[in-house]
């Protein structure tokens, strides 16, 4: 069986953030917003707007949210699918896309969500700050949750 892992203080994590160089100039600003928080930000790139391929930096956030250097993560592309797809390659991630902060808290409530991600050509400033907000502050309810969340593990395991 695959590790279910929970975060214990949601205040001060560590999260890696990663991106392509659609969402540049997002991931600057959402960097900072986290930082503001309290959080500790961890950047996995890209570090400039020059054309990039997205799967390096789903993979990079990913592999650092499996093997636990970082709490969480989040990615940002031009829509959020690309690099969340390429993260959820990695055993043990949960990536899920949102675009708006409903999808975001549900995600870590009922999924146990590890990164989260969204798309700059997709949302907002505002929005984007609101998903990663919602996401941040949720808690996993476990319970029946954890039993489907096991399952979703166990599915990596099979050939």
């Amino acid at each position: 069986m695959a590790a279910i892992f929970y975060v214990k203080d949601r205040a001060k994590m560590k999260l890696g953030i990663g991106n392509d160089h659609a969402a540049y100039n997002m991931k600057l600003q959402i960097k900072e917003y986290l930082e503001s928080l309290g959080h500790e930000v961890v950047d996995y790139g890209c570090h400039s707007t020059d054309s990039v391929h997205y799967p390096e930096f789903g993979e990079k956030v990913g592999r650092a949210v499996a093997n636990g250097e970082v709490d969480g993560g989040v990615l940002i592309c031009g829509t959020g699918v690309g690099i969340s797809m390429s993260a959820n390659k990695v055993h043990g991630v949960r990536a899920a896309v949102c675009s708006e902060p409903v999808t975001a808290r549900l995600t870590k409530e009922h999924n146990n969500a590890n990164i989260i991600a969204f798309g700059e050509r997709i949302v907002g400033i505002e929005t984007a700050k609101a998903i990663c907000k919602a996401w941040l502050d949720a808690e996993f309810q476990g319970g029946r949750h954890e039993t489907r969340v096991q399952m979703m593990m166990d599915i990596e395991m099979r050939p």
